[in-house]
């Protein structure tokens, strides 16, 4: 972008000392009454100044190699710093299918921004990547709307992808600008996975989803809803319906709870509880609409630390609020706030917010009133001991340390598990570990001849990102496929 090396120079010494211009959040009291997001939008004079302080490191950019996608984020920086606010956004669109979502709910501070040079230089504060992201998508669609990609001629060929989420999402687009037809069929009464049904609207507002399938629809993808492959309709037959068949069904299930008591009235999976908060009421699955709003207790303990943990606390804290009690919701984890595996600054939008927490504590049990319901929880305290499967010291229970807390709320955020439907319903399609999909690691191809599968059905659950990609690089295996190479 026509500096010479000495210009540039000069320049990255003086940016090494511009101070970081954080995002401001809505006011506590004020998001705490709704579940809107909680950043603001930089102001676009800002967004000029924090794109600035970009050193335009040498490519590759070690924020470019840390993002899954593969961002060109220095080129986007340069460009909104220079106010070209739509050239940055479609800079961002080059390489990523869902800027829009990606900058709201990728963990920056362990991708991009946690390789930023800054990170570790003069300023010691990255720069923030995803908050510029959001700002000139956002600039995007409100100057010119969502931009529809442009669609190759019809190849003849037809493509089934399994599972709305971010997976098979990204591969339908991705296949669907070759020219392939493309179909995908969702279990739920609207597309989109995780997205509309496991993040917060807090975190992601659902308009945003909503749009992205409407761009999608205008590319000519149809959508076929409330079909549960499988179930519904064997895969089998749809692999012989179709050219090539994608599966991106996630990793969705609630992972089991063991303890005595978790039957009781008031002890409830995180992902019932996420979707009938969180979620509008015409695109809930009809058994959990039919419930209504759920009521919230008095006294919410929170089991688990990941970010599905913090996701619940949230949103018990706005239900709380609405129904007029005191603020009381815990989150228990069995480690200290080091071992955490979720994001530090969801933990600090819930501190804030007014969730409490108790480290090195466990459930033994939960405990009920004789009538069904639960009244209080039995705790136990924990030390660490030696390093586990995970690397993380192993939470070791203190014989004797047994305690109870008075609560009328449990909420279970222990993980979630593989859909296993696929793989008991179609002998043929190899899997592994409670149902994840084996795949070939390089082009997602399974042991069924023309089916791939990517995302969390094959990892496990992982982040948004890295099933877009897992998406994209199956595409373009079907791709090849279609086309004899």
């Amino acid at each position: 972008m026509g500096l010479n090396q000495g210009t540039l120079d000069i320049d990255r010494k003086a940016r090494a000392y511009i101070p970081m211009r954080d995002v401001c959040k809505e006011d506590v009291d004020e998001r705490l009454g709704n579940f809107g997001e909680i950043y603001r939008n930089y102001e676009a004079e800002i967004v000029c100044i924090e794109a600035g302080r970009c050193i335009q490191c040498p490519d590759p950019a070690p924020c470019q190699l840390a993002c899954p996608l593969g961002n060109e984020i220095p080129q986007a920086l340069r460009l909104a710093e220079q106010g070209l606010f739509l050239e940055a956004a479609d800079m961002f669109r080059s390489k990523s299918p869902m800027p829009e979502i990606c900058s709201r709910v990728c963990p920056q501070e362990r991708l991009c921004e946690g390789s930023c040079t800054h990170g570790g230089g003069v300023s010691n504060s990255p720069i923030r990547i995803g908050k510029i992201e959001k700002f000139v998508i956002d600039y995007q669609l409100a100057t010119v709307g969502l931009p529809v990609p442009e669609v190759a001629p019809d190849t003849g060929h037809r493509v089934a992808i399994v599972g709305g989420g971010p997976a098979g999402l990204a591969a339908a687009e991705n296949l669907r600008r070759k020219g392939h037809a493309v179909t995908v069929y969702d279990a739920n009464p609207f597309p989109g996975g995780l997205l509309m049904y496991g993040i917060p609207a807090f975190k992601l507002c659902k308009e945003r989803v909503v749009k992205k399938i409407e761009q999608l629809e205008a590319t000519g993808i149809t959508f076929v809803l409330n079909t549960r492959i499988g179930a519904d309709i064997p895969l089998q037959q749809l692999a012989g319906d179709y050219d090539a068949v994608f599966l991106g069904v996630g990793a969705n299930v609630d992972a089991p709870a063991k303890w005595d008591g978790a039957d009781l009235r008031g002890v409830s999976q995180a992902g019932e509880f996420l979707i009938r908060t969180n979620v509008p009421l015409e695109y809930q699955p009809p058994v959990l609409a039919e419930r209504g709003d759920p009521a919230v207790g008095r006294r919410v303990f929170v089991i688990g630390g990941g970010d599905t943990a913090m996701d619940c606390v949230r949103s018990a804290l706005r239900k709380q609020r609405k129904m007029g009690y005191d603020l009381d919701v815990t989150c228990a984890y069995r480690r200290t706030e080091s071992e955490m595996p979720g994001c530090r600054a969801e933990r600090e939008n819930a501190r804030e917010e007014g969730a409490k927490f108790e480290w090195l504590t466990a459930p033994t049990r939960f405990i009920g009133d004789g009538d069904g319901r639960l009244k209080a929880i039995e705790f136990v305290r924990m030390k660490l001991g030696e390093p586990d499967a995970s690397g993380r010291p192993r939470p070791v229970p203190i014989e004797g340390s047994e305690y109870t807390e008075p609560a009328d709320m449990a909420l279970l955020a222990l993980g979630y598990w593989p859909e296993s439907l696929l793989g008991e319903t179609t002998g043929s399609l190899a899997t592994h570990d409670w149902g994840l999909i084996s795949v070939e690691t390089e082009s997602g191809k399974t042991s069924l001849a023309n089916v791939w599968a990517g995302g969390d059905a094959v990892t496990g659950p992982d982040l948004v990102s890295t099933a877009i990609r897992a998406g994209l690089h199956a595409a373009e295996s079907i791709h090849l496929y279609l086309n004899n190479q």
